[in-house]
């Protein structure tokens, strides 16, 4: 049987390790959850890298469309546009889920660094006069958010864009 004396050291022993473990597995708990999102959000942005860097092996597959030029390309034929639509299309795109992955109102250093990539290749493109004037076909069906987003951004680099539904 147990003495009383042993009965109150056991009972004091559990009342110490609830009330410092409870508190120290909770901040563990809260720790890892934390590091398991920052791994997931580092994991998204380098899929978005990884996207990126591919639709740029697209555009140097391309070079006759002079898409990576400062001046977009003069007189294009038909075939030559119609490529060119389709790989601002796919930029669009990524652009878009770029947006819906990484951009928050409020972000932390490190979102905002990612975000941030993101940012500039928008700002670059939409300085393209041939990106700036096909926005609001581009634009059509896609993300409000987004689409406010990138509009405000062309307005910087070129001025308005009519962006439809």
């Amino acid at each position: 049987m147990i003495s009383q004396s042993a009965r109150e050291a056991w009972e004091l022993a559990s009342f110490v390790v609830t009330a410092l473990g409870l508190p120290f597995a909770i901040a563990f708990f809260w720790w890892e959850q934390r590091k398991e999102r920052d791994n997931e959000d580092e994991e998204a942005y380098q899929l978005l890298s990884d996207a990126y860097i591919d639709f740029l092996r697209i555009v140097l597959a391309h070079p006759d469309l002079r898409l990576r030029s400062a001046e977009p390309l003069a007189d294009p034929t038909p075939e030559q546009c119609e490529r060119i639509l389709v790989i601002f299309d796919m930029l669009v795109s990524l652009f878009e889920r770029a947006y819906l992955v990484a951009y928050k109102p409020n972000m932390g250093d490190d979102e905002a660094r990612r975000w941030n990539s993101w940012d500039d290749y928008m700002h670059e493109w939409c300085r393209r006069e041939d990106f700036h004037a096909a926005l609001p076909s581009l634009l059509r069906g896609e993300d409000p958010a987004f689409r406010d987003y990138i509009c405000r951004v062309a307005e910087a680099e070129r001025g308005p864009v009519s962006a439809t539904n």
